[in-house]
């Protein structure tokens, strides 16, 4: 809509308005009038009833039409015809009641306010009533008073056009006045307008933006407390501002609790120096990621991988980090790791018994000859049979560091677990003290597992014992055994666990404790606790050496001054591997044949050599393979058996083996070897008819020589 258009609108309102109050205004006053009419003229009061009634009855019909006629046009026609009609009326009893000297001229000027001044209606319409009015008051009284006096009506008539003209001037100010004021109210309603409009734009934009902020908010919110990553934010002063609920489930506190205390209520292990180090560094603007352990509010150490970053909001600097849960993983390495030490042990101990076996069987073989060919004092034999049983001592604990080093041969057979644990601690009951209590809790339903009796058997007993000695003054021993199924995440069975069914062993014991530096060694050779003289440290490194053989784990929890708990997982398995044959001894070792003897240590050659030509054979003793291998090529036809070790410089015997079999493939082969990794070699088994394990002693080779040499097919001996 136009400004003209408004102003139009308006005004057409306004005189709606304006007519209406005017109609009925002349219609109470048209009659009330009469009273005048009655005081003034009774003969004319009868006649100027009739024509106030009949005035009253057009301003009502005026009053009516202009409710109903909206049109400005229809509006000022109705006012035509009430000045028209009404300025008649009062023309007529100006007539009758005095003519130009009548005082009812004044009903004109009444008729003439009221719808020139109080309507507001153009200047031009204004004008145009009060001509009507001023022709209709005029013209009959010079046409039809016959008593006209000129000098008398001309005060009537100044009065009315004084009042006509002033009449017009009003309406002339009031209707330009009217004019601005529909034109200011127009600005200001296009304004209001154009403000309101402003205004929702501005309100929209406010409620797109919050919603913005709002969304935004939420985000970070979710962001903050959905994180897999446990997360604080502390000020300079390491104070914690917020935490995240990941955060609060891993240390175990609320976040009413850690909101508002200082990091060393989880970080109580960091020296203070260290940690200034730390914030100042951050603050500094360096992103530091590093490793701690936090306390969890039940007093349970976790290991915690930290990103910390500088953030600046406002003018105030915080420091935010990140937390990751890596007490699995931190066990996962120790194993790993102490897995991989024991690897490097086992290869360095099995290094070792090669050499150290060589030196004990030379040992062995040689007291063997001096006892067969000399005539020996008392006191001489008695020095002999110490060098022998020694010999025999340092044998076992190789064995024990070959059982360790997982190279040794097991005899792999279906067993019951509760069987091997009952007969040891039936065997176990005299070494016991009184003071300890045995309790002993099977589990009746336990599947089968394959296993060496003998090596599961020393397991159980090195627990024991193990738990007895630290014991001293006497408590409990609880050996217990069931079934578990290992799930991937289960709590208390350590990550490294392959998923699974085992039988579960473990043996639980209320004695002294151990502390953490003292339970990370206890697994390695040679490391033990115990006095001088009591204990060689090797008991449970073999007992993980044999664990690890059956692929099993095995685990250790201990607390000083509250006692031990071992637990030794095992494989469960529905079937077994047949046992490998085992030959019966003959009764005797003496014999004729040529032996090849080949061995690059020179002192086991020598006894070796002795105790063969001792009883009848003939040797060609050698210490290097490829010489070895030259002097077979030559008198090949002469030689029965081949003696030879596997751990050789230039050629190993396993190559030796193979070149004699390819020159004459009947040949008989009798391998030895202090490095029993070459044992679990099947290739080399296959090619072989007899196997020695050093340290052996002269009888026992002559044995099994002899029933090498009588067996009319080849065999394959397992030691």
């Amino acid at each position: 809509m136009t400004k003209e258009e408004y102003i139009y609108t308006e005004i057409e309102k306004l005189v709606r308005a304006w007519g209406g109050m005017a109609a009925l205004f002349a219609t109470f006053f048209f009659m009330a009038l009469s009273v005048m009419d009655y005081l003034a003229t009774p003969e004319n009061f009868s006649d100027f009833l009739k024509y106030r009634i009949c005035g009253a009855l057009i301003f009502v019909f005026i009053y009516i039409f202009n409710r109903r006629m909206v049109k400005l046009k229809h509006q000022l026609l109705l006012f035509y015809i009430a000045v028209t009609a009404c300025g008649a009326i009062i023309e007529h009893m100006i007539l009758r009641f005095g003519g130009h000297a009548s005082p009812y001229y004044g009903g004109l000027f009444i008729l003439v306010v009221a719808v020139v001044g109080f309507i507001p209606i153009t200047q031009k319409h204004a004008i145009c009533l009060t001509l009507i009015a001023f022709s209709i008051y005029v013209v009959p009284i010079l046409m039809w008073d016959t008593t006209f006096n000129f000098h008398y009506f001309i005060m009537p008539l100044s009065f009315l056009i004084s009042s006509l003209v002033i009449a017009n001037m009003w309406r002339h100010l009031s209707q330009r006045r009217l004019v601005n004021e529909l034109g200011l109210q127009y600005e200001l309603a296009k304004d209001k307008d154009q403000l309101r409009q402003y205004s929702a734009q501005l309100e929209d934009l406010v409620k797109a933006r919050t919603q913005e902020l709002n969304k935004s908010v939420q985000w970070h919110q979710s962001l903050f407390e959905n994180a897999t990553d446990g997360i604080l934010v502390l000020d300079k002063n390491n104070i914690i501002i917020n935490a995240n609920d990941k955060v609060c489930e891993m240390h175990g506190f609320s976040r009413d609790a850690l909101v508002g205390a200082h990091i060393k209520l989880l970080d109580a292990d960091t020296e203070r120096d260290v940690m200034a180090d730390r914030l100042h560094r951050i603050l500094a603007g360096e992103t530091l990621v590093y490793e701690i352990k936090h306390n969890k509010k039940d007093g349970t150490a976790i290991y915690m991988e930290v990103s910390s970053k500088e953030i600046t909001i406002g003018n105030e600097q915080f420091i935010q980090s990140f937390y990751r849960d890596i007490t699995e993983r931190k066990k996962f390495q120790e194993h790993l790791f102490q897995s991989q030490k024991m690897d490097s042990i086992g290869v360095l101990a099995g290094g070792i018994a090669h050499d150290f076996n060589n030196i004990l069987t030379a040992i062995l073989g040689h007291t063997e000859i001096i006892r067969k060919v000399s005539r020996l004092d008392v006191k001489a034999a008695n020095s002999l049979s110490v060098i022998e049983d020694a010999a025999r001592r340092a044998g076992r604990m190789i064995s024990k560091l070959l059982g360790f080093a997982r190279k040794s041969k097991y005899e792999i057979v279906p067993l019951n677990l509760n069987d091997v644990v009952y007969d040891t601690i039936k065997l176990l009951e005299r070494v016991i003290d009184k003071r300890i209590e045995m309790s002993v809790e099977l589990d009746s339903h336990l599947p089968v597992i394959q296993g060496d009796t003998n090596h599961i058997e020393q397991v159980v007993m090195n627990l024991i014992i193990n738990a007895r000695d630290a014991m001293p003054k006497g408590g409990k021993i609880i050996v217990n055994t069931s079934v578990l199924d290992v799930k991937p995440g289960m709590p208390d069975v350590p990550p490294y666990i392959l998923p699974g069914q085992y039988v579960l062993l473990s043996i639980t014991d209320t004695g002294i404790g151990m502390a953490e530096s003292i339970k990370n060694k206890i697994f390695e050779p040679f490391f033990t606790t115990k006095e001088r003289g009591k204990g060689t440290g090797l008991g449970l490194s073999m007992v993980y050496g044999a664990v690890k053989e059956h692929k099993g784990y095995i685990t250790v929890a201990s607390e000083v001054g509250i006692g031990s708990k071992f637990m030794v997982y095992l494989p469960a398995f529905s079937h077994s591997d047949a046992p490998a044959p085992v030959l019966e001894s003959t009764a005797s070792v003496n014999g004729d044949e040529t032996v090849l003897l080949v061995d690059d240590e020179v002192e086991l050659v020598k006894s070796v050599q002795s105790a063969l030509e001792s009883h009848g054979y003939k040797v060609f003793a050698l210490t290097d393979s490829t010489d070895s291998l030259t002097i077979f090529r030559k008198i090949n036809q002469e030689i029965s058996l081949v003696i030879t070790d596997i751990a050789m410089p230039n050629m190993d015997g396993k190559e030796l083996i193979k070149k004699v079999k390819e020159i004459k493939p009947e040949i008989k082969i009798l391998a030895m070897s202090g490095h029993t990794k070459y044992i679990a070699d099947k290739d080399g088994i296959r090619e072989i008819d007899g196997f020695l394990k050093k340290p052996f002693e002269s009888a026992y080779m002559l044995s099994v020589v002899r029933r090498i040499l009588d067996a009319k097919t080849r065999i394959s001996l397992t030691i």
